[in-house]
């Protein structure tokens, strides 16, 4: 049987599932929402508590890597995500889960060449191009204020 492009494409199109891309939209951003009201609140309790911006966008951070590390650990992040979808890649919570869903997996194979190598797989990229970006950022402004 010879099928063509064309046949091929109306079959995919007959077999795909159906989204609800209004529902998926709005799940996204109320999660995506939530877990930035979330930060924003961290942030001011912290602050009203006597914290600099600084120092309570630290501990801000750190709690929200915290929670999503633990959320992968215990399944939930998964599950927030099949609900919510690119709602729940709010960069630093997506970030941590990043790093454990990779840690987690590659535990059975041990700590130095399971985690250890594994742990960035996902992540790594980012960081690379992250910290070259950076570099070159940094290289052009030290230029750029260096002769004006």
């Amino acid at each position: 049987m010879n099928i063509t492009p064309q046949t091929y494409q109306k079959m995919s199109k007959r077999a795909e599932p159906k989204s609800n891309t209004k529902a998926n939209v709005a799940a996204a951003f109320l999660a995506g929402g939530g877990i930035c009201v979330l930060g924003q609140l961290l942030l001011s309790a912290f602050t009203y508590a006597g914290m600099d911006k600084i120092e309570a966008g630290t501990w801000t951070s750190m709690i929200l890597v915290m929670l999503s590390a633990v959320f992968t650990g215990v399944g939930l992040y998964e599950k927030l995500a099949k609900y919510a979808g690119a709602g729940t890649l709010v960069p630093i919570t997506g970030f941590s889960n990043a790093i454990s869903s990779s840690a987690i997996e590659a535990k059975s194979e041990g700590w130095v060449l399971g985690v250890g190598a594994k742990i960035f797989t996902i992540a790594g990229p980012v960081i690379l191009y992250g910290t070259s970006a950076a570099l070159v950022y940094g290289i052009l402004y030290y230029i750029v204020t260096s002769f004006m």
